[in-house]
């Protein structure tokens, strides 16, 4: 079962915004992942030191071929420039055909190293505890599994290769022009601080602005998530307006997000190209004075201009991708920050495993908050003797879903304790000890799959006719023989195209599989009209017959037989015992059941 439906939705307080991480511990954490790829990282690196490497010969030996000929004669040493042109295509060529083998090894290392982090971040999600979902939106953790992942994706595929590239060739650039002319070089000596500082400063500008285009992008998918989930409701209330509104007021702050950090990040490379041809113009100018001095040929000058451009293209070429390297900076940040969340605590170091159990369950002087200061339940007492039926009543927000998050553990008590058969839950394994319960929730949860697989989905091993049984007790057979599959008809999402009673009888039906000692109904036929309700009663009791039931229930008629009731208000336990019992003491439950007699 899906334990995450057994919550009931809180508005919580937003949490406070976390400081952020360094870039070097991102860049840390994303070089763990490259690290398991290392022989083709180490492949990659050589295959962009070598392409890059036959790439700067191409300016020197296009000097060579210039200085063939002889300014002002008209003289040209033809096989000479031939000979060097031909190198140059070789070169080229050679560096092409690496560039081409590295573009793919690339590709292949991302893809591994977004399953990986796909994978790692779907495991981390299985391991948190209940409160992370109740505190998140699903659209937005939704966004960084695919959205930000993929932006991570395109970042190593594309920016780190061409980073590395550029890093190269910068490199062997700079070495090329000092061997050529120290002179000129010193005309970068101005140039370089200016990109320096200028994309340092656009740096911390821009990287917050990113930052913020990634959360509201996940705000809007959230929104987006819940909105589809609850169309029916939407239309039912009319308030496609209201909808349509809140929706253009989130689409709007996340377009302004994007349209923000793109236009800051689009200002980098303009801004670059301008002080890099400004650099350029005077290498033409203080090249030309050389020239005429005698100091540098022709060719010489040629080249040093190529190499000048092969030096401060990569630096244009990192300006332009800056905006992309900021969102993937955010998108790690996200990504990360959830693969950092605190799993749910592992068991005790004693814990044992519940085995054959009789399904004694004592409440001792149990106290809980979901937050500081607003508690849900307080002192709260009681003893459930193997095999008997324990209802739980109450108004909306007495506690009474509380209760079954407590005895699941999928919360912890903040005071008192919670024993089965004598054992403190505290000190056995999560595993065995949800185990040992059946649940059947009020919100149905169906995946997309054949009617078989979901009525099996709690037992393994199951065969055919066991899941018809099981079907058969539930009243929900006949149905499933009439559609044109049978057990095998696949359900879609959630199974929207079948109705609520009847995802609430496939839910019983799957819950009538499993053995365990405990039973769990949190509103389990709410979704049923009065009469199916009444036909599946005999079934009930059959699925209830030597179990521990807790029972939680709004239509009071329903738990007449229990063997005792909890009357809960207020997270206190104000009256309790049978049905008779409490009904001849005239409280509040009997206030509540002649409420409900009347409207019904």
């Amino acid at each position: 079962m899906n334990p995450a439906n057994s919550l009931k939705k809180r508005e919580l307080k937003p949490a406070a915004e976390k400081p952020r991480l360094k870039k070097s511990y991102l860049l840390l954490r994303l070089w763990n992942y490259l690290y398991q790829y290392k022989w083709l990282l180490l492949l990659a690196f050589v295959l962009s030191v070598a392409s890059n490497l036959l790439a700067l010969v191409g300016p020197k030996l296009s000097g060579n071929a210039i200085d063939a000929i002889e300014p002002g004669r008209g003289a040209v040493d033809f096989p000479v420039v031939f000979h060097y042109a031909g190198l140059m295509v070789a070169f080229y060529a050679a560096s092409a055909v690496m560039g081409y083998f590295l573009s793919i090894i690339m590709i292949r290392l991302s893809r591994g190293v977004v399953y990986k982090m796909r994978k790692d971040l779907f495991e981390k999600l299985e391991s948190l505890p209940i409160s992370f979902f109740d505190r998140h939106q699903t659209g937005d953790i939704i966004s960084i599994v695919s959205y930000d992942v993929d932006t991570i994706n395109a970042s190593l595929s594309n920016d780190v290769l061409q980073i590395a590239t550029s890093v190269i060739t910068v490199l062997g650039s700079l070495g090329m022009m000092i061997a050529i002319s120290p002179k000129l070089l010193l005309i970068f000596v101005f140039t370089i601080p200016i990109s320096v500082l200028f994309t340092r400063y656009n740096t911390k500008r821009v990287r917050p602005l990113f930052r913020k285009r990634s959360a509201k992008l996940g705000e809007l998918n959230g929104f987006i998530e819940e909105m589809t989930g609850g169309k029916k409701t939407t239309a039912a209330y009319h308030r496609e307006r209201v909808v349509l509104g809140r929706f253009s007021q989130k689409n709007t702050e996340a377009v302004d997000a994007y349209f923000t950090a793109d236009y800051y990040g689009s200002m980098v490379g303009p801004s670059m190209n301008f002080i890099n041809n400004l650099s350029l113009a005077m290498v033409s100018v203080f090249g030309a004075i050389l020239f005429m001095g005698g100091s540098l040929s022709l060719g010489s000058i040629s080249s040093f201009v190529l190499y000048s451009r092969k030096f401060s293209g990569p630096i244009n070429e990192f300006a332009n991708i800056l905006s992309e390297l900021q969102s993937a900076f955010a998108a790690a940040e996200r990504v990360f920050r959830l693969l950092d969340e605190p799993a749910e605590p592992a068991d005790a170091p004693d814990a044992c495993e519940l085995g054959n159990i009789s399904g004694c369950v004592a409440i001792n002087d149990l106290s809980f908050a979901y937050d500081p200061g607003k508690t849900i339940l307080n002192h709260l007492s009681l003893y459930a003797p193997c095999g008997s039926v324990i209802a739980i009543v109450g108004p909306t927000g007495a506690g009474k879903t509380t209760i079954i998050n407590l005895l699941m553990r999928f919360y912890d008590a903040n005071a008192g304790s919670v024993t089965v058969d004598g054992h403190d839950i505290t000190r056995v394994t999560r595993q065995s000890l949800r185990s040992a319960y059946t649940m059947v929730l009020q919100d149905t949860w169906l995946f997309h799959g054949t009617i078989f697989e979901n009525i099996a989905y709690g037992k393994e091993n199951v065969t055919l006719d066991e899941v018809m049984e099981a079907a058969k007790a539930a009243k929900i057979h006949k149905y499933i023989m009439s559609l044109p599959e049978g057990y095998n008809t696949v359900l879609s999402d959630n199974g929207v195209n079948i109705s609520k009673g009847q995802k609430q009888l496939l839910t019983i039906a799957r819950a009538m599989l499993l053995d365990s000692k405990m039973l769990i109904l949190d509103e389990a036929t709410s979704n049923v009209d009065t009469q199916t309700e009444r036909r599946i009663q005999q079934a009930m009791l059959k699925l209830m017959k030597n179990r521990t039931c807790f029972v939680i229930a709004h239509r009071l008629s329903t738990i007449q037989n229990a063997d005792l009731i909890l009357v809960v208000r207020d997270g206190n336990i104000v009256e309790q015992g049978t049905h008779r019992e409490l009904m001849r003491r005239g409280g509040f439950y009997y206030e509540l059941y002649h409420s409900q007699y009347e409207s019904e």
